[in-house]
């Protein structure tokens, strides 16, 4: 799995607010699963968890094909939520019907909880993507990692109102056993993906475009971005690639969980 470079200068800033947050303790409150697996019909958003409700473990195994079968695609959306480009993102989505599903940092989560609820009401999923954005924390310690994951656990569902994520993508892909583990006994299918658009290194609208078409059979996940910078060519690329993809048979869903 392709690992992201990890000297992105704006996860410098989201580093050092996060912190205090992974000096945590690693306990988290027990939340409830978010709403069941969309089959056929059109997802719904999301209710919220139920306090005190047991979480349902998943498969610990990393999850890249689609609900959808074979003629699906999962679109992902990686470290927002972004004040200027998740809404832009949002609208798009909404223009082609396509729903998505939205890996989001801890701190972003936590700044930005109107975005987190719109992304929810909106029906798209949630997917807990580490408080920081450490790209190495493989090489950290296994105690590290879970303070990663469940503090971001606990800052999207509280900034969600109480809509778990589903899924749980290592940054970088940086997954170890331990972290796979616990993501699938919270509830968190570990999430990888299978085209990664190298739109975060802004190589132009045609680049991304010509990414996925190239490496498509490769399998149905989509690695997007709508944060760390000008996403103008992601969503330029999007705006082309949804309603290309929609007319070449396919159809637009959420990972197997």
């Amino acid at each position: 799995m392709a690992r992201h470079g990890g000297g992105r200068g704006w996860y410098g800033k989201v580093v050092g607010a996060a912190l205090g947050v992974t000096m945590l303790a690693t306990g988290a409150s027990v939340w409830t699963a978010q709403a069941g697996s969309a089959g056929d019909s059109a997802p719904e958003a999301a209710a919220p968890a139920k306090p005190g409700s047991a979480v349902e473990p998943v498969a610990a195994t990393i999850a890249h094909a689609s609900e959808k079968g074979k003629r699906g695609i999962n679109i992902t959306i990686d470290d927002g939520p972004d004040p200027v480009w998740t809404p832009r993102v949002l609208d798009l989505l909404r223009e082609y019907g396509v729903k998505a599903t939205f890996c989001m940092v801890g701190t972003q989560a936590q700044a930005h909880p109107d975005l987190v609820k719109k992304v929810v009401a909106a029906g798209h999923r949630l997917c807990d993507h580490s408080v920081s954005h450490n790209t190495s924390m493989d090489k950290d310690s296994q105690a590290y990692q879970s303070r990663q994951i469940l503090d971001a656990e606990r800052m999207i569902t509280k900034a969600s109102g109480g809509v778990r994520p589903m899924y749980y993508r290592a940054p970088g892909g940086a997954f170890t056993p331990h972290s796979r583990k616990l993501a699938a006994s919270r509830g968190m299918r570990p999430l990888g993906w299978n085209v990664d658009t190298k739109d975060f290194e802004r190589p132009g609208t045609d680049a991304i475009v010509a990414t996925v078409e190239r490496e498509l059979p490769n399998g149905p996940t989509l690695l997007f971005h709508d944060a760390g910078g000008d996403r103008t060519q992601t969503v330029e690329a999007l705006r082309r690639l949804l309603p290309r993809l929609k007319e070449q048979g396919y159809t637009f869903g959420f990972p197997v969980r």
